[in-house]
């Protein structure tokens, strides 16, 4: 279906237990993620998102974007490598480059490559010098409903020229089908360490043990702290995580939801995961057309580390794509009612 006044793309996919999931062309955004619960009259809405298409593009906490060329912060807005330096497009107001530049992949209309009632195929075709970055650059994104209340994302991508690359998608969760405080959930993730950073959110140095302080998630526990009154304090992070990676697909995040209705088991190939409990989602606007409230909902973005591209000390794969490689990463969202 395509929006007659904005020209945008409508695709739907759902599969044989109901799980619905409706993607907009532009970005290859997730609008809206739907579950139906025993006992619930309407399926459960698990993501933050706008009114309309357009309601939900015009926000700009990147609500369900496919995020690109390199998600996360690269700071200064500079990438060096052999001795070579490209200057890249800054946020305004910034001296750094967040999720690809202020025109990046998400602010893009990908070409629908193919899609079904169980799958949609996009793709999006990114020139040399695009946002800063060196080479030109195929990004495509797959997906897929294969069932059983799962959706898998397959990520990939090729180059002319040496490259850094990053994609992933942001959507933002909040699975009590309601955007109240995101940090009544409960959240496991299987990492040991944290990467430390500045007041602009920009890598400080060395990775860090988290054992005995607030990040450690290694056991599934409430985001925030639980008051006697019932409120939340405390839970504020923007943080990425080294998982404890394995080849293939491992676990990436656990999230149950504050009801403990639903529960969500994250996989990726990626090493890294982005936690954002949503600090600032104030300034944006939920499926009501009001302002949301802080702490909304929640993102898990499976990546590399912030800054990966000037930092190849770090203990993860190499970030940077050469010529005749192909970029390949996978996410797994499997859901669980109770």
């Amino acid at each position: 279906m395509t929006d007659a006044m904005t020209g945008i793309q409508v695709l739907t996919l759902e599969d044989d237990c109901g799980l619905r999931l409706a993607l907009l062309d532009r970005g290859a955004t997730w609008w809206s993620l739907q579950l139906p619960l025993p006992g619930e009259t309407t399926p459960r809405e698990l993501l933050l998102g706008g009114a309309t298409p357009q309601a939900h593009l015009d926000n700009t906490a990147y609500f369900g974007a496919t995020i690109g060329r390199v998600a996360n912060r690269i700071g200064g807005a500079l990438i060096a490598r052999k001795g070579r330096v490209w200057p890249l497009v800054p946020q305004a107001g910034s001296r750094h480059q967040l999720h690809g530049g202020p025109d990046g992949f998400h602010r893009r209309r990908w070409f629908v490559e193919s899609s079904s009632t169980r799958h949609a195929r996009f793709r999006l075709l990114s020139p040399d010098g695009d946002q800063g970055y060196p080479g030109a650059l195929t990004a495509e994104v797959t997906v897929t409903l294969p069932g059983a209340l799962v959706v898998d994302l397959e990520l990939r991508a090729t180059t002319s020229a040496p490259t850094p690359v990053c994609l992933t998608n942001h959507a933002y969760f909040n699975l009590d089908g309601t955007p109240g405080d995101v940090r009544r959930h409960r959240l496991m993730l299987p990492a040991a360490h944290v990467l430390p950073v500045d007041e602009e959110l920009i890598p400080l140095g060395p990775l860090q043990t988290l054992a005995g302080t607030a990040f450690d998630f290694r056991r599934l526990r409430t985001i925030g702290t639980l008051a006697s009154d019932g409120s939340v304090g405390d839970g504020v992070y923007d943080h990425a995580f080294l998982l404890d990676a394995a080849p293939g697909l491992h676990p990436a995040a656990t999230l149950c939801a504050a009801d403990g209705r639903v529960r969500l088991e994250m996989q990726t190939t990626l090493p890294a995961l982005q936690l954002y409990t949503g600090a600032f989602l104030a300034r944006e606007r939920g499926r009501d057309a009001r302002a949301l409230p802080a702490h909304a909902g929640v993102a898990l973005e499976p990546q590399f580390l912030p800054d990966s591209p000037n930092h190849p000390e770090w203990p993860q794969p190499s970030c940077w794509l050469e010529p005749g490689q192909t970029w390949s990463h996978q996410i797994r969202y499997a859901f669980a009612t109770r």
